[in-house]
């Protein structure tokens, strides 16, 4: 599950609040164990997301670095390439 979790930081352009929940929600899974919570867990479950994802954006903003910011699409194609690299193309 985590191996999907993303790096978020230093992007132009930022990571989008979308992607930040999307990441907290893959690491609450991955801790817990749970693809879905049970009824009895769901509220715990949604409550650390939350957490995690707001804890995330506090984080992300905070972060300073004097790198330029890494484009998108140059990013996406080398991760492509990895993959087929790792994987073989199909």
């Amino acid at each position: 599950m985590c191996r999907n979790i993303k790096i978020l930081y230093n992007f132009d352009p930022s990571a989008t609040d979308e992607e930040i929940r999307a990441a907290a929600v893959q690491f609450t899974r991955k801790i817990t164990g749970f693809a879905a919570p049970s009824a009895a867990n769901e509220e715990a479950f949604n409550r650390a997301v939350n957490e995690v994802t707001h804890t995330s954006t506090i984080l992300l903003r905070s972060l300073v670095t004097s790198a330029p910011p890494r484009n998108r699409e140059i990013e996406a194609a080398k991760a492509h390439a990895r993959a087929v690299r790792r994987f073989g193309s199909r």
